[in-house]
């Protein structure tokens, strides 16, 4: 059997031919990774809205898109999951809410009633610091320290190092800010829902031009 030589071009070879067998088995995974990992979100959110709402047997009538700038003028999407209760009666909505937080985007899913009233919350995602940042997730419920639950953003909400009404994380002023922002924004957006969801996002976009 004749040796390989072994040769420059010989090892572009072999290593471009190692690349794509390894690119497509990644593939592979991926495609079949794919579909569990959407069905764990789905459950994830479904559970949250059920949290976030203090309700467990609750549907989702419709959902709203609205987009909106910030302070920045960087355009913001906010999902709105407009809620009722097994006998078809308005509960409020669910919104999705992101904001940069200290580590990386923190996303929040926030229950408001049909007057604004914060119901609840939950971190879909952050990547703040642990024992630190992430205590998001506890320190601003019911009984808790920095207990948003009950408020009414219409004032927007601001730790009591900028002169507002909650007490931030300790040790982590930035995250507890850009928490507050995010709940801030969901109110926002949440008042800004239109009637008709299917051009919802065209008409919030035609009041800011």
């Amino acid at each position: 059997m004749k040796k390989f030589e072994s040769s420059l071009t010989n090892m572009v070879l072999v290593l471009t031919g190692v690349a794509v067998i390894m690119g497509g088995i990644l593939a592979y995974v991926n495609h079949l990774t794919e579909g569990p990992i959407n069905d764990q979100k789905a459950k994830a959110l479904a559970d949250g809205i059920k949290s976030v709402m203090c309700v467990s047997d609750i549907k989702v009538a419709k959902t709203d898109t609205v987009k909106q700038n910030d302070a920045k003028g960087k355009e913001l999407t906010y999902i709105i999951y407009q809620t009722q209760d097994a006998q078809g009666k308005d509960l409020g909505a669910a919104v999705e809410s992101t904001t940069g937080g200290f580590g990386g985007d923190l996303k929040v899913l926030v229950g408001f009633d049909p007057e604004g009233k914060i119901l609840g919350y939950t971190l879909l995602e952050h990547a703040e610091t642990p024992g630190l940042g992430a205590k998001a997730d506890k320190w601003f419920q019911q009984g808790e320290k920095g207990d948003i639950i009950g408020k009414d953003p219409k004032e927007p909400l601001t730790v009591s190092k900028d002169g507002g009404q909650v007490d931030a994380i300790t040790a982590s002023t930035i995250t507890s800010r850009a928490f507050l922002l995010a709940v801030n924004n969901a109110y926002s957006a949440y008042k800004a829902t239109p009637v008709d969801a299917e051009t919802g996002a065209t008409n919030q976009e035609k009041k800011e031009e």
